[in-house]
């Protein structure tokens, strides 16, 4: 069986506002099986519309989930209508990977909300930047020292990029975290911390071969934060790339 192959759909944001519908069939009608949502629980019916029209999954999705005044329940039923499995908080901001009793608080809270969670059918995840990598807490890396304060139902998402630009190499921290991680984002470019110069996968300085090597059962997620160009083409491209990765 072939790893799944997803797109966040973050990296077509101005289309999915245009057209959310249309958004979808072009994705499932270029091949994928699955996308993964931002942005999700105000559109959560919209979004299972259009999912079951375009026959597209989405297993993982991007959710605020320690943001102070967010609501957990709410997030967490709109995430199971639309038949999601994982709900990853994609942002903790910078300054609470300074320490490592901070660190150690944001593992606490995401393991109290995978508890939560569970009732729902559903797992908890966590999506890095470039901070999580860049600062360091003794021998290890924040995001290393956070996934061992998580308890095993949590998991991770590694932004593969991210942890690049933050001056991690990728694959071995993918060794290293190991069965964790159960998804990774996939992204090419300049390795600049503003995420201008991203290109499609094979045409940039990230290792992208290396680093698909290196997580071979977790699920593949194209995405762009910005891109100068034609974003489906872009899109197209770097799928095209997995698939040649995938034949060798």
């Amino acid at each position: 069986m072939s790893t799944p192959l997803s797109v966040q759909l973050y990296t077509l944001r101005d289309d999915i506002e245009r057209d959310l519908p249309a958004t979808l069939q072009a994705l499932a009608d270029r091949g994928f099986d699955e996308v993964e949502l931002f942005g999700f629980p105000a559109r959560a019916d919209e979004y299972a519309a259009a999912l079951a029209r375009t026959g597209l999954t989405a297993p993982t999705v991007h959710a605020r989930l320690l943001t102070e005044g967010v609501d957990v329940p709410a997030v967490l039923d709109a995430a199971a209508r639309i038949g999601a499995r994982t709900v990853i908080d994609p942002y903790v901001p910078a300054e609470r990977w300074t320490t490592a009793r901070s660190v150690e608080a944001t593992a606490h809270a995401l393991n109290t909300v995978a508890e939560q969670a569970a009732g729902y059918g559903l797992t908890v995840g966590y999506h890095n930047h470039w901070w999580e990598t860049e600062y360091r807490l003794g021998s290890l890396c924040a995001l290393e020292h956070l996934a061992r304060h998580l308890d095993q139902a949590v998991v991770l998402e590694v932004d593969t990029y991210w942890a690049l630009v933050g001056g991690i190499d990728p694959a071995p921290l993918l060794g290293r975290l190991g069965s964790r991680v159960t998804a990774i984002h996939l992204k090419d470019g300049a390795l600049t911390k503003d995420a201008t110069g991203q290109t499609p996968l094979g045409e940039g300085a990230v290792p992208v071969e290396a680093i698909v090597s290196a997580a071979p059962d977790a699920r593949r997620v194209i995405e762009f934060d910005h891109y100068d160009g034609d974003i489906w083409a872009a899109i197209d491209a770097s799928r095209q790339y997995l698939n040649r990765l995938a034949a060798l």
